[in-house]
């Protein structure tokens, strides 16, 4: 017996303390670096993708969309380390069915919206002081990043977070009032994305407000068990 507990593999036996952590680290640091970088994006672009293209002269506007580009592969390798760790988590409570789902429309998500920020990018990468792309290269670069950004990758976070809420509801990792809040974010990410182009931040203030949970859940965990007495 004392030799199967000597033999136990290390990182096996230390996860249940170090996962936890890991997850809400990795959620964290996606939802900051999403929300940072669709702000700035909203706030330096146009509503309009048929505006045309002279506010991409104005080298605070430029180097705000630039900024923001640039924070979303960051973001996309947190939130692949979050689906990991997150997996983790579950264990062998992970239901096949909905793990595929969960698995394939985080990468779909993180897929789209890499492609989405190197369309838009392109877009800004060839524009100049003295000279602009035209109208029309303008117009379907805006058009395939609001597509690719608004109709496809949050449709995929909705699927994702439907997912992830009906794991958390079955293994019970996460509070009520969560499970709760993610049906309606991802409800209002299927149907109301089009209402406005700042509905699209439900989803990292989601992920934000399930690492926090996560968080703090496992400091609970660690003060309970160091006041345990020793039997």
């Amino acid at each position: 017996m004392a030799e199967g507990v000597m033999g136990q593999d290390p990182l096996r036996a230390g996860s249940p303390l170090r996962t936890p952590r890991a997850a809400a680290v990795a959620g964290i640091v996606f939802s900051v670096l999403l929300i940072t970088a669709l702000t700035l994006l909203r706030l330096s672009a146009p509503a309009s993708p048929a505006e045309a293209g002279q506010w991409l002269t104005d080298p605070g506007r430029r180097a705000a969309v630039a900024v923001g580009l640039n924070l979303v592969p960051f973001a996309g390798i947190a939130f692949l380390w979050f689906i990991g760790v997150l997996r983790d988590r579950i264990g062998e409570r992970e239901d096949r069915f909905f793990a595929t789902v969960f698995l394939g429309s985080g990468l779909l998500f993180v897929a789209m919206l890499f492609v989405g920020a190197a369309v838009a990018g392109s877009v800004v990468a060839g524009v100049t002081p003295t000279a602009l792309p035209g109208r029309d290269t303008l117009v379907l670069g805006r058009n395939v990043t609001v597509s690719l950004l608004n109709v496809y990758s949050m449709r995929m976070a909705a699927v994702f977070t439907l997912t992830t809420v009906n794991i958390a509801r079955h293994t019970r990792i996460v509070s009520r009032w969560l499970t709760l809040a993610g049906l309606a974010c991802a409800v209002v990410l299927l149907i109301g994305i089009g209402i406005s182009p700042w509905v699209e931040l439900l989803f990292p203030v989601w992920i934000l407000a399930l690492s926090l949970e996560v968080l703090m859940a496992r400091r609970r965990t660690l003060t309970q068990t160091a006041a345990r007495p020793e039997g």
